[in-house]
């Protein structure tokens, strides 16, 4: 390896760090389903969803290429290109996790580097034709996919099973096929979110010199990337579990079996085939689709629209805010300090606001409004409605009327007050 400038060490290590934030974030894409259901507990599932990301960190490198070859152009890029972007994509993981929505770490990486690069060399160091094919399409397609497939597999499922004369037996079956499922989705995760970590660190090496230009991630990158996204998913992302798992519909084991291998099958194709795939949009349009393919299921729309509009701002708000890191960077070494200082100083703003209310291993499944997310089967009540329940007369009933048989009525003026003996 040749000479390894302080720069592009500050750049490995940040990227480490957003694969750490990408693990415990994403860790509800695997196991939010099998924590809910009980079919695992929870830290149980997160022991093994760490172990099999790493596992899968060493299957394939084809979206690490599409990352470090195919979205920018490597001969405009600069290290703190690269350091720009990352902290754009930390930043809006971090603000994602401390309210609870399953964005996409996949789609704030792509839009940090955007961004970043957009600063730096202009829009034509984009490859636009890679952003819309293996990016944008995938975006959109990788949701509706999933839920379809799992829509119809839940009908499909809840109708052998009717069957199946002992039902308890069953749904043992169901918990022991979602816990298989769920090791496939982690395995999955590994496979095509770790090498995006791969990706980014691969173009580093080739903007700072150490690789040549279409060099494939070295051995000590993958492995790295591998712990990384491994140690953050034994951390847990209770927060982003709850919503998933509880907040988003009410799943049971024959659903959250459906769901998981719906979204693993996206994933992995997904992989083979060198898109970089939104895990979380994948697993949580099969979550709704699996909410939605059983009879009586309900989706929490005021739950799927928040996360929907999370979605949305992934690109832009990850983009902005790497293009000014980019520019700030610009200024020099001071400048880079100063970013750094600003990232480090925002992620502790964000973990002692978390603080506030902690969502961890013991409260992930409670589903009371203390906690703050919907009791099953209900949405939260608006303003309007609790304003109005608030000022409206109590219907009439047996209660109402004892209450008001017990209440004497009030005096006639007329009537003269009785005279009382002592």
């Amino acid at each position: 390896m040749e000479s390894f400038s302080l720069i592009l060490a500050i750049v490995v290590v940040t990227a480490l760090a957003f694969d750490f934030t990408n693990g415990f974030h994403d860790t509800a894409n695997a196991m939010a389903t099998t924590i809910s259901t009980g079919a695992l507990k929870p830290k149980v599932a997160v022991a093994m969803s760490a172990v099999l990301n790493l596992v899968g960190a060493f299957l394939s490198v084809e979206v690490a290429n599409t990352i470090s070859k195919g979205l920018v152009d490597e001969a405009g890029i600069r290290p703190e290109v690269i350091f720009a972007a990352l902290v754009g994509a930390i930043l809006w993981n971090l603000l994602t996790w401390l309210v609870g929505l399953p964005s996409s770490s996949s789609h704030a990486l792509m839009g940090g580097l955007i961004g970043a690069t957009v600063a730096s060399a202009g829009f034509g160091a984009v490859h636009g034709d890679v952003l819309v094919t293996k990016v944008l399409i995938p975006a959109i397609a990788a949701p509706l996919v999933a839920g379809l497939a799992a829509m119809f597999a839940t009908r499909l499922t809840y109708r052998m099973g009717r069957r199946s004369a002992d039902s308890k037996a069953s749904e043992k079956g169901y918990r022991a096929g979602q816990i298989a499922s769920a090791g496939l989705v982690s395995l999955a995760h590994g496979t095509n979110d770790a090498q995006k970590t791969m990706g980014i660190i691969t173009l580093a090496l080739v903007a700072g010199g150490t690789l040549a230009p279409d060099s494939d991630p070295p051995m000590w990158v993958i492995v790295s990337a591998g712990v990384a996204i491994a140690l953050g998913t034994y951390l847990g992302g209770w927060r982003i579990i709850r919503t998933m798992g509880k907040g988003l519909t009410d799943l049971q084991p024959q659903q959250g079996f459906v769901a998981q291998t719906s979204a693993a099958t996206v994933i992995l194709a997904s992989s083979h085939l060198g898109f970089s795939l939104s895990t979380t949009h994948s697993v949580s349009g099969s979550v709704m689709g699996a909410g939605l393919g059983r009879k009586g299921g309900v989706v929490r729309w005021s739950t799927a629209t928040r996360m929907f509009v999370a979605w949305g701002l992934t690109l832009p708000a990850a983009a902005i805010v790497a293009a000014i890191a980019e520019w700030v960077c610009g200024f020099g070494s001071w400048g880079t300090a100063l970013v750094a200082a600003f990232l480090i100083t925002s992620s502790a703003a964000i973990w002692k606001i978390s603080r506030r209310e902690v969502v961890d291993h013991t409260n992930v499944n409670d589903t009371d409004d203390t906690t703050g997310t919907d009791a099953p089967g209900e949405e939260q009540s608006g303003v309007v409605t609790a304003a109005m329940a608030a000022v409206a007369p109590p219907p009439a009933g047996p209660v109402t009327e004892e209450l008001s048989a017990t209440i004497p009525a009030p005096a006639d003026p007329a009537t003269p007050p009785a005279r009382t003996t002592v």
